[in-house]
């Protein structure tokens, strides 16, 4: 019973440590949307422009080239907000699935692939784009569930 014991204690992160990690990537992933927000706004007749151009989103392209950038903005200041941190990672988590689900359906429909995330993503290959992604979701989903045991263990200390 003793060794089972010692083995589930193997990997315990202090609290410090979970608090700096979650930090971490709350920075990284307020950064990414801060920076690719701003780069869409600023330049918004190219971002509009090179949404225009890819066929299964051609008719609501007007409508998403305002949407994103208020939702990478509005994802922020959640992620800011130390009371809607947790909700800010499952948004930044939900907007970074739609966006791979964009760029996955754009590598098997399209034919041209124009790139319109702004600054230096957009040197990125689709297929890097799509690594890149799937890396931003899975640091915010080990956020979250180092969020939620830290939670759960302060709760279980009471």
């Amino acid at each position: 019973m003793e060794s089972r014991a010692l083995k589930i204690q193997r990997f315990h992160l202090s609290d410090v440590s979970r608090e700096r990690m979650v930090t971490g990537i709350k920075l990284i992933c307020m950064f990414l949307f801060l920076y690719t927000a701003y780069a869409k706004i600023v330049d918004h007749e190219r971002f509009l422009n090179g949404l225009k151009n890819v066929h299964i989103i051609t008719g609501l392209a007007v409508y998403i080239s305002w949407f994103v950038p208020l939702s990478e903005i509005l994802t922020f200041f959640l992620l800011l907000v130390p009371q809607t941190l947790k909700w800010g990672f499952y948004a930044f988590i939900t907007l970074m699935t739609i966006f791979t689900g964009y760029i996955i359906s754009a590598l098997l429909l399209e034919k041209k692939l124009p790139c319109h995330c702004g600054g230096v993503i957009e040197k990125l290959s689709w297929t890097q784009h799509l690594w890149f992604n799937l890396a931003f979701i899975l640091l915010a989903i080990i956020a979250v569930w180092l969020f939620k045991s830290k939670q759960n263990f302060n709760n279980y200390k009471r």
